[in-house]
C-alpha cells in the first residue's frame, strides 16, 4: 500500500491504517528504537508508542513522507524511553555513542542564549551537510540522526571502518570550524 493511502486511511480514521504501517515499517522502526534503547522489550515499547503517536497526530498532521514522519516520532519517543530509564547511569547504546561523539563539536549546555540559538544551530548543520559530499553527509546522517552502529554506517557507504572512522571524524571537525565561523561559541 502507498504512504499517501496509508495516511488518507489515517486521516479517515480508519483503524487498518495501523496494521498497514506495522507491515510496512516496523522493522525499519524497530531498527531505530533498537539503535537507541539497545533493549528489545523497550524498543517493541517505543514503536507501539510510534503507532499511537502516529495514530493521534493525524489529523490535523498530514506528512509528505510518512517514512521520515514516523522516524521522528520513533526518535523522540526512545529517546524520552532512554533519558528515563538512564537518568543517573548512561547505558552503551547507539544514541549515547553518537552523543558523546558529537560532543566535540556541539555543547550541550541550556543557557537562555543556547536555547534561543537551537534553530539557527540547527539550519548551519543542514547548510554544512549541503555543502559536503553525498557520503559524507550519508554517513553523517546515518550515525548521528538514525544512530546506526559504525560498522552499518560503513557497509552503507561502502567503506571499512576505518575509513568511515576517518570520514566522520574529519565531517565532525569541519562542522566545529564551520559553526565556529557561523558565529557559534562551542
Amino acid at each position: 500500500m502507498e504512504d499517501a493511502d496509508i495516511v488518507n486511511l489515517y486521516w479517515e480514521r480508519d483503524e487498518s491504517a495501523i496494521t498497514h504501517t506495522q507491515d510496512k515499517y516496523d522493522r525499519y522502526l524497530t531498527k531505530i528504537a533498537l539503535n537507541i534503547l539497545s533493549d528489545a522489550e523497550d524498543s517493541r515499547e517505543s514503536v507501539n508508542d510510534t503507532y499511537l503517536a502516529a495514530w493521534n497526530s493525524m489529523p490535523p498532521h498530514r506528512p509528505g513522507v510518512l517514512s521520515a514522519y514516523l522516524a521522528k516520532l520513533t526518535r523522540r519517543i526512545s529517546i524520552d524511553c532512554f533519558r528515563g530509564r538512564n537518568r543517573a547511569k548512561r547505558r552503551d547504546s547507539q544514541y549515547a555513542l553518537s552523543l558523546e561523539e558529537l560532543g566535540e563539536c556541539v555543547s550541550g549546555g541550556n543557557t537562555t542564549e543556547e536555547i534561543v540559538n537551537v534553530k539557527l544551530l540547527a539550519d548551519a548543520i543542514g547548510v554544512y551537510l549541503r555543502l559536503q559530499s553525498p557520503r559524507a553527509r550519508t554517513a553523517f546522517l546515518a550515525r548521528y540522526y538514525y544512530l546506526d552502529s559504525l560498522k552499518e554506517v560503513a557497509a552503507a557507504c561502502g567503506m571499512t571502518e576505518g575509513q568511515t572512522k576517518s570520514l566522520l571524524y574529519r565531517t565532525r571537525v569541519g562542522l566545529k570550524e564551520y559553526l565556529r565561523k557561523e558565529g557559534f561559541d562551542l
